[in-house]
């Protein structure tokens, strides 16, 4: 079946909607006829992307959610199922950044990537499938891992890190969903390649009062800013993705060449066992939702 086909007339809820790849799949999810909660911790942004769709004629609300509070999270998943219906389609995809050297990395920077990329996914699945579960209509679970997620990347571990845990999370939880015979909830791995938003320049660095190598940091967010200037569009990005879970595909791909051969990569550095080696020109960098 094609994208709206599977989507159309269902409700999405899609945190981190406020920009980026989050507000591209907001986008092309009311294009596909779908109703749409936007949450994001951004007020000014969500309720931006919020006039910009009802203006279109689709239906879309907003919640400012922090997705590292559980119990935001469960009231996210009550305002929408009474305000909207049932879910058929829960986006994961709320991340943040981190640059610099492992151990220059402040304590409360690497709290805030693994609350916020980790635990915020968590929060969701926890928030959200009983009811998707319960409702025993076709429903979806987007899990934004990345190109990071199967790639090692140096002065950005934390990240890296986050998204190798989220992919290796969104794979169990699809056993997971089959052993318990929920065969009306599908599981699938979101994996972007270089997708425009404003991750980087919001992302943590370190502190050079401290001792950090602040240079470092600042040059690897440089080179992260350069690969923006050539990203894909996120309502591109989306389409894609869209077309891809309604063929049923577990790793969904914005740039499958792309995302695919540092897949490849990293399966074939796993077979020969092979170190992890530095690069003066790397050949595959995150870039992120």
């Amino acid at each position: 079946m094609s994208a709206r086909d599977t989507f159309g007339g269902g409700v999405a809820v899609i945190t981190g909607a406020g920009s980026g790849i989050g507000a591209g799949l907001a986008r092309h999810a009311c294009r596909l006829g779908m109703s749409v909660m936007l949450a994001d911790v951004d007020e000014t942004a969500v309720i931006s992307v919020r006039d910009e769709l009802n203006a279109s004629g689709a239906t879309a609300e907003h919640a400012v959610c922090d997705v590292r509070d559980p119990d935001a999270m469960v009231a996210l998943a009550e305002r929408t199922y009474a305000g909207l219906g049932p879910v058929r389609l829960l986006v994961n995809n709320a991340g943040v950044e981190q640059f610099g050297y492992l151990w220059d990395t402040p304590v409360d920077n690497w709290r805030r990537v693994v609350d916020v990329n980790v635990n915020g996914v968590f929060h969701g699945i926890r928030a959200f499938l009983p009811k998707m579960i319960e409702a025993t209509t076709p429903a979806w679970v987007w899990n934004l891992s990345s190109i990071g997620g199967v790639a090692v990347v140096p002065l950005q571990a934390p990240y890296i890190m986050s998204k190798h845990a989220i992919l290796a999370l969104t794979e169990c939880l699809r056993l997971e969903v089959q052993l318990a015979g929920h065969e009306h909830i599908r599981v699938q791995a979101v994996l972007p390649g270089a997708v425009a938003s404003n991750i980087f320049e919001s992302a943590g660095g370190v502190d050079g009062v401290a001792g950090g190598d602040v240079n470092a940091a600042e040059a690897q967010r440089a080179a992260m800013l350069d690969i923006k200037a050539d990203a894909m569009d996120p309502l591109a990005a989306a389409e894609v993705v869209f077309d891809q879970a309604a063929e049923d595909r577990f790793y969904l791909l914005t740039q499958p060449d792309y995302v695919g051969s540092a897949m490849a990569e990293r399966a074939e550095t796993l077979a020969t066992q092979r170190a992890p080696m530095l690069r003066t020109k790397r050949r595959f960098d995150p870039a992120a939702q």
